[in-house]
């Protein structure tokens, strides 16, 4: 995915093709390279940062600096503007919404299909020690209460439901309201132990 990202950065940094072609160029090339097989992942807290990391990189080399005419210079998009121009969902919420989307193809299936048996399966091992390792089915869990509140495993069952149900997590809008660092390093560490 990175190697798409390294051809397309002087298509990216280039001033004479429009901005909207860019981002049409990160949707249809990047964004599906990103999200092939995203069913199946099972994604931990830093994976997710990584991602809209990433994300928002590329989004500031498509979008470009911004005059500030308050200091009188040139400075990046924040990542509420980012946001806010963008008016596209994240990396990470497409993720969320294609393993719901997956989860609510296989609870539509008959009981005998092996996706199925295999989701519910107890293989009876016992756990090794320490900290168990996140499951599938408990991210699925996660983002369903996120996507759907109360009673989602239920609305599943309607395709209408995941296509409507796209709610911006409070993980995103904080990341949006961190204040700016007027340091060299964007996104400072310091802002997410603070907030």
């Amino acid at each position: 995915m990175l190697t798409k990202h390294f051809v397309l950065q002087k298509f990216f940094k280039n001033k004479n093709i429009l901005k909207k072609l860019k981002l049409r160029i990160k949707n249809t090339i990047m964004d599906k390279g990103l999200t092939y097989a995203s069913e199946t992942w099972t994604l931990t807290k830093r994976d997710r940062k990584q991602f809209n990391v990433f994300e928002r990189k590329v989004y500031r080399r498509i979008l470009g600096p911004v005059y500030d005419n308050e200091k009188e210079n040139w400075r990046i998009l924040t990542n509420k503007e980012i946001y806010t121009s963008v008016k596209k969902p994240t990396i990470t919420e497409t993720i969320r919404l294609n393993r719901l989307h997956w989860f609510g193809h296989v609870q539509r299936m008959e009981e005998n299909r092996i996706p199925k048996t295999v989701l519910y399966m107890n293989l009876g091992t016992t756990r090794l020690r320490g900290r168990p390792r996140n499951r599938w089915q408990d991210g699925v869990r996660e983002e369903g209460r996120i996507v759907g509140r109360e009673g989602w495993q239920e609305k599943v069952h309607n395709r209408k439901f995941l296509e409507t149900s796209l709610v911006i997590t409070d993980e995103i809008q904080t990341a949006a309201s961190w204040p700016r660092c007027n340091s060299t390093r964007i996104g400072c560490d310091a802002h997410v132990e603070a907030s």
